[in-house]
């Protein structure tokens, strides 16, 4: 089986989007944000997705298309305690949510989330029936260090060592030197990191995983750029910030046919 046809990976086979605090506090509503008039009318011809927000209860009594599933951004590592301010996957589920993003360039670099408590927040989110979208990448130091493969290597290892079952498991690339800054790696550069990475899995998981996993670019992808990244041959989709505000988003959608 091959990641075309992954079953359990349904809403993901194209395109996570997530919302930041400041719009989607305020608003909640899928297909609201900024009230485009564009993006509501718009018609992407995409399989299916994810969104990302912050208000899941408020989202999910919206009346979402089948194709489209809801995603939290963030959970912790165990069921209970005295751990103020997170939630479980537990609370997750209970609000009708089954995805999760875990490792997001903003929880390691901007909360100081270290590789070993983001691969125990993976292993708890899996035992708990949540799917997992699995967040690594380099900061601009370490690409120019020459050094991008052994701090993805490194970060995807700690996801590898908790993972029992790959098969709610969406690994998204973000070079953390383009997000939020105008900058985007190149389709080549996306692919070198993309095709090593799944190279990795092959040797230190299984040819079948690697073969199944789907590997998403995260890196301020654009309505510009979307076509060129999304024709490469192991990018197999998008985690979508800023531009999914836009009349754009619907671009990023469709790049991948």
């Amino acid at each position: 089986m091959d990641r075309e046809t992954t079953p359990n990976c349904k809403y993901v086979k194209k395109i996570l989007r997530w919302w930041q605090l400041e719009d989607e506090w305020r608003q909640g509503q899928p297909w609201r944000t900024h009230q485009n008039p564009e993006l509501r009318q718009a018609r992407p011809q995409h399989r299916g997705g994810l969104r990302c927000p912050i208000n899941l209860p408020g989202v999910r009594q919206a009346k979402l298309d089948p194709k489209i599933g809801v995603a939290a951004q963030n959970c912790y590592k165990v069921k209970g305690g005295a751990f103020t301010g997170e939630i479980s996957p537990a609370m997750i589920k209970d609000v009708g949510v089954h995805w999760v993003i875990l490792g997001h360039s903003e929880r390691r670099w901007v909360f100081g989330e270290t590789d070993e408590l983001i691969g125990q927040k993976c292993a708890h989110a899996l035992e708990n029936g949540l799917g997992v979208i699995a967040c690594i990448g380099e900061k601009l130091d370490e690409r120019e260090a020459g050094i991008t493969e052994k701090v993805i290597n490194a970060q995807t290892k700690h996801f590898a060592d908790n993972i029992k079952d790959w098969s709610k498991v969406v690994l998204a690339y973000e070079p953390v030197w383009a997000i939020g800054t105008g900058k985007t790696a190149s389709p080549a550069q996306a692919q070198e990191v993309h095709d090593k990475l799944r190279q990795w899995v092959k040797a230190n998981v299984s040819e079948a995983v690697a073969n199944s996993v789907r590997i998403i670019y995260g890196g301020s992808v654009t309505g510009g750029t979307c076509k060129e990244l999304g024709g490469m041959k192991d990018v197999d989709g998008f985690l979508v910030g800023g531009a999914a505000l836009k009349p754009e988003f619907v671009d990023i959608i469709n790049a991948k046919q």
